[in-house]
């Protein structure tokens, strides 16, 4: 726990906002001395300047049975939150659709209120898409968001107390994701360039899982039949004082980050939960996203120490 408390004093602290290219690669330098101070051989992969994209790995991704993954890039401020609810996608979905239609209302509004005054109502048409667009890109591409405690540095910190605790084995591979905010281009690339390990090796994804009181792990619905797998994680994954682990195997569950470019994978979050609407993920890519409870990375690397060895030696990995 105090190691865990020093990292998450420097990631807050010194590394707040991974956005900008300097600001990646002094996060990266740092990081990957930390991972080989942990006893791990990392290196970084880069692919290209058409997708930009450089990940740091700890492991050898061509004898790996097993990844443990999550994204290190932050993403824009939102004038709302980023809100998720993996367990409520009606929810999820409207909640979205919502935002977009309030969007071009402004959009829709602000044309008429320039071309009205004007008499140019040929005006209104291309004003209200130039500002649509402008709208969708500030939304997407807009000024860095300052406080990303939750999304996704609890992320971060999560696979560094693992890779402290966790012995170097052949069979498990630690990938820091770039580019999750530009449509999991970091994953996709990982992807492209280890395709047999894509195809067929498990990723354990870790994403928002610092703030909310219950551990979502969300197996996609080819791991759902891997008994093997499902046993190791109900053994593996316990509940603590402050946390609750629940593993989802029935109904539909959404949640969107970079372990959905894998075909057997296993989603983590951090959830809290309120009534009918159930488990959700709050102030995300807001100002207000500045919990990072040290108490959810100490459960999920103890539990992924215990989970490892039961899962591996199984003979899951070989499923």
């Amino acid at each position: 726990m105090e190691y865990i408390e020093k990292i998450r004093d420097v990631l807050l602290r010194l590394y707040p906002v991974r956005r900008n290219f300097a600001q990646k690669s002094d996060f990266r330098e740092w990081r990957l001395r930390e991972l080989r101070r942990s006893g791990w051989r990392a290196s970084e992969e880069r692919y290209g300047r058409t997708n930009g994209s450089i990940n740091v790995v700890a492991g050898d991704p061509d004898r790996a049975a097993v990844f443990l993954t999550a994204h290190y890039d932050t993403a824009s401020r939102m004038v709302v939150p980023d809100f998720v609810s993996p367990t409520n996608v009606a929810a999820h979905v409207l909640y979205h659709a919502l935002v977009a239609l309030i969007l071009i209302v402004l959009a829709l509004a602000a044309s008429f209120t320039v071309s009205f005054p004007l008499n140019q109502p040929g005006l209104m048409l291309p004003l209200f898409l130039i500002l649509l667009v402008g709208l969708l890109f500030f939304a997407a591409f807009g000024p860095a968001n300052l406080s990303n405690a939750n999304g996704n540095t609890s992320g971060v910190l999560a696979l560094l107390a693992i890779a402290k605790i966790v012995r170097r084995d052949d069979r498990v591979c630690i990938v820091f994701f770039d580019n999750n905010a530009r449509n999991l281009l970091g994953a996709g690339a990982f992807k492209k360039a280890h395709p047999n390990a894509a195809q067929s090796c498990l990723f354990l994804n870790f994403d928002c899982v610092g703030d909310g009181d219950h551990l979502l792990l969300m197996p996609s619905r080819p791991c759902r039949w891997d008994e093997k797998l499902l046993s190791a994680l109900e053994e593996g994954f316990q509940d603590t004082e402050a946390v609750q682990a629940h593993l989802l195997t029935k109904g539909l569950n959404y949640y969107p980050s970079d372990h959905r470019k894998f075909k057997f994978h296993v989603a983590a979050a951090a959830c809290r939960y309120v009534g009918r609407l159930g488990y959700y993920i709050p102030h995300l890519r807001t100002k207000k996203d500045t919990i990072l409870k040290t108490e959810n990375i100490d459960c999920i690397a103890e539990s992924i120490a215990r989970f490892l060895p039961l899962y591996l030696e199984s003979g899951g990995a070989e499923a």
